[in-house]
């Protein structure tokens, strides 16, 4: 009986050992849209983004003059430019009339392609005219709302006129106080709630 017990007993190891010794599963094959689709995640990711700011402007940026959102008043936020931010309650900290742009570079660091980058207003790119750029042209980045921003070659995506905002804000996430945040557009804000 002893021995019928130990034979069963190895024969269930050896079962056992054989299962667990198998090849290693592949990791399941992606579609090429699922591919772009995390490349576009990975590239306009904000991790690196300096979320606080100085509060300087640009030369030349006008003030708005009638502004939806008024310095020192409130609103919501309704986009995620980076985690924590959407839903948080904003304190207006300048409002600005100008043409701000979505824009793709490579980081004068090295690394991704950023693509669509939400904003880069006019007054932050050099040598350009006073007439707006339209999608495709090219302008040197003079901003460092991110790690190697600051002297990258940028093409223009999009282009819209606007009022931009800069903004105060605590992070939905953390707590975290943000404050002089460049920028958000005024669709991207609605009254507090």
């Amino acid at each position: 009986m002893k021995k019928i017990i130990i034979t069963l007993l190895t024969i269930t190891s050896m079962l056992f050992l054989a299962a667990c010794g198998g090849e290693e599963p592949k990791p399941e094959e992606t579609t090429e849209t699922e591919q772009q689709n995390q490349e576009q995640t990975d590239s306009s990711d904000h991790g690196d983004m300096n979320m606080s700011g100085s509060g300087e402007v640009p030369e030349g940026l006008e003030k708005a003059e009638n502004p939806t959102y008024e310095v020192g008043s409130q609103a919501t936020v309704e986009k995620d430019h980076m985690e924590g931010m959407k839903g948080a309650q904003a304190t207006i900290a300048g409002a600005y009339d100008t043409t701000v742009y979505t824009v793709s570079y490579t980081p004068t660091t090295g690394g991704e392609k950023v693509t669509d980058h939400k904003w880069v207003i006019h007054e932050e790119l050099k040598d350009v005219s006073e007439q707006p750029l339209e999608p495709g042209e090219e302008a040197t980045i003079q901003a460092d709302h991110m790690e190697g921003m600051n002297g990258a070659q940028a093409t223009i995506d999009s282009a819209k006129q606007t009022t931009v905002y800069m903004i105060d804000f605590e992070l939905t996430t953390s707590g975290e106080k943000v404050t002089n945040h460049k920028w958000v557009t005024e669709d991207e804000l609605s009254p507090p709630e």
